[in-house]
């Protein structure tokens, strides 16, 4: 009877520590766009981060993924990180832009060869310096960026191999005034959508086209609704993971290293997954029904012609030169290394 009691008492101590560590845990809210499946880079990451980082901390830090939208649109979630509703997001150029203005830079179009050049750069000095910025003038921390894909031009009307194809066409864009100018500049007109609302518009007819990497356009299913790919690889585009820096600077040294690291694996999973699409990009979409046109380096040497300097000259009117001249740099002394 002894023994079962002090057994009883040890269990009810073990219940009630529990109890006071999961009452003190750290919420972390993660909000995403993806569908909640395993086939979502962003998903299968975020799935990788949660059970790395309560491992490690032993439960102290509690993540909560909300994938799909579930959390509000873009501008939402940067607002969220800002007023501290939401801790974390892996989200997508455009409205990183809306709220810091120099992430525009990352539109350049035509600009990385491929995704070694483009990781390097970005985990570099150039990366580290831009996400240094943006965490001093808003309040929001970059732990890294991970694949959003080599973004392509998809349409219902017409193939496009070159620039005079695109002329008349009407093509959804990201809301950044960025993404307006680059499409202009080929001879389109640009209609910016949430990217909740793009399935929607291209099922309606709102816009002709639209332009995404390989895993956006199968994870949204939008090759139901589009029959032409031009593979012009015009923009690298990235998925940011941000964090609110108070959250952060919440953290105790452990759970900081912990979610470093996690972060580390939950990038290295994103960029796999997604530059494995774009490499088999023509396969894929193939596969999807989807008619690919292939753009040689000739027909995209038109394409950067018409667009780059337009695009940048935008930018520098929007966020000065400082950052597109850094960047230029930064691809300068990798080309030369």
């Amino acid at each position: 009877m002894k023994s079962m009691s002090k057994l009883l008492a040890t269990t009810a101590a073990v219940m009630v520590a529990l109890s006071a560590q999961a009452a003190s845990a750290k919420d972390l809210k993660y909000a995403h766009f993806q569908s909640a499946d395993l086939s979502s880079p962003k998903h299968a990451a975020a799935l990788a981060f949660e059970s790395c980082v309560e491992g490690k901390t032993s439960g102290s830090i509690d993540v909560q993924v909300f994938p799909a939208s579930q959390l509000g649109s873009g501008s939402d979630i940067m607002e969220g990180l800002q007023l501290g509703t939401v801790q974390m997001t892996a989200i997508h150029d455009g409205p990183i832009s809306a709220v810091y203005k120099p992430f525009s830079v990352l539109a350049m179009p035509y600009l990385f060869d491929d995704q070694a050049m483009a990781w390097e750069i970005m985990d570099g000095e150039f990366g580290q310096a831009l996400f240094e910025d943006m965490r001093k003038k808003t309040g929001i921390r970059g732990l890294g960026v991970a694949d959003n894909g080599v973004r392509n031009f998809t349409n219902n009307v017409r193939p496009v191999a070159e620039p005079a194809d695109m002329a008349g066409l009407k093509m959804r864009v990201m809301t950044a005034p960025v993404w307006v100018t680059l499409v202009e500049s080929l001879g389109a007109s640009a209609t910016p959508v949430p990217w909740p609302e793009l399935p929607g518009a291209l099922q309606q007819g709102v816009v002709d086209g639209q332009e995404n990497g390989v895993t956006n356009i199968v994870n949204a299913s939008l090759y139901q609704h589009q029959k032409y790919v031009s593979l012009d690889g015009h923009v690298f585009s990235w998925h940011a993971y941000l964090m609110s820096d108070d959250f952060y600077n919440g953290l105790n040294d452990g759970e900081k290293k912990a979610v470093n690291e996690c972060f580390q694996i939950s990038k290295t999973i994103h960029r796999g997954m997604t530059a494995a699409q774009d490499a088999n990009a023509t396969a894929i979409l193939s596969g999807k029904g989807m008619e690919v046109v292939p753009v040689s380096p000739e027909q995209k040497e038109k394409f950067r012609q018409a667009a780059q300097p337009k695009v940048r000259e935008f930018i520098v009117s929007e966020i000065g030169a400082e950052w597109p001249d850094r960047l230029d740099a930064s691809v300068k002394a990798y080309r030369n290394k």
